[in-house]
């Protein structure tokens, strides 16, 4: 691919994600991303020639960019804990840099959930929890997460950096009420969600084993 092919690329890239992350598939027009990449509606056409291979392109490239983040994960020699925090500290660093992601994904699922479901296929709950029961046993054990409650983890884990980012409009009123921003709290908040999902599992553990 030539280097003006790939610059124009990158520039349809970032002005579609802009314009889906804010509008929607519904609501986004092709003639908006084009003026926003500033190319004619033409040229965009002659790239990506309807709006749903522009979106599954870009959105596949988004998501892939993410996965590609959490491949650490995946590799032996980092404990759950350490894992558990890389997977904070990454999810929401990318977030603050797509903020309007979680409410986007959240939107587009209600309206089309085959669509998003496609671009996020690779987060396959058997197959993280078949890799982590390789790799940690002894810790999947002793708090006791087994592939039934493996969904409810992996929601309540993904919620605690997703949420924020969703509900930042009322988030930030309480902030601002008491003398703080939310970039700020973002940043704090890379260190208290992995605290709090430990504390919370060792706890969930613990309260499974009393009650065999």
């Amino acid at each position: 691919m030539k280097e003006t092919d790939i610059q124009t690329e990158d520039k349809i890239f970032e002005a579609a994600t802009r314009v889906f992350t804010e509008k929607g598939f519904d609501g986004a027009r092709m003639h908006e991303i084009a003026g926003e990449a500033g190319i004619n509606k033409a040229l965009l056409h002659y790239y990506f020639r309807t709006k749903e291979k522009l979106f599954d392109a870009v959105f596949s490239k988004l998501a892939a960019s993410l996965f590609e983040k959490f491949t650490p994960l995946f590799r032996p020699g980092m404990s759950l804990e350490e894992k558990i925090r890389f997977f904070y500290h990454e999810h929401i660093s990318f977030l603050k840099q797509n903020p309007q992601l979680p409410s986007f994904i959240l939107n587009e699922l209600n309206r089309n959930p085959q669509r998003i479901k496609k671009i996020f296929e690779k987060a396959d709950v058997d197959k993280i929890y078949n890799m982590l029961s390789q790799q940690h046993p002894k810790e999947l054990a002793e708090i006791n997460i087994t592939r039934e409650s493996m969904p409810q983890i992996m929601a309540s884990i993904a919620a605690m950096s997703a949420f924020p980012f969703v509900a930042k409009g009322i988030i930030g009123e309480i902030l601002q009420k008491q003398g703080k921003d939310f970039d700020s709290f973002i940043e704090e908040r890379k260190e208290f969600a992995p605290e709090f999902i430990l504390a919370a599992l060792k706890n969930f553990g613990k309260s499974k084993k009393s009650k065999k």
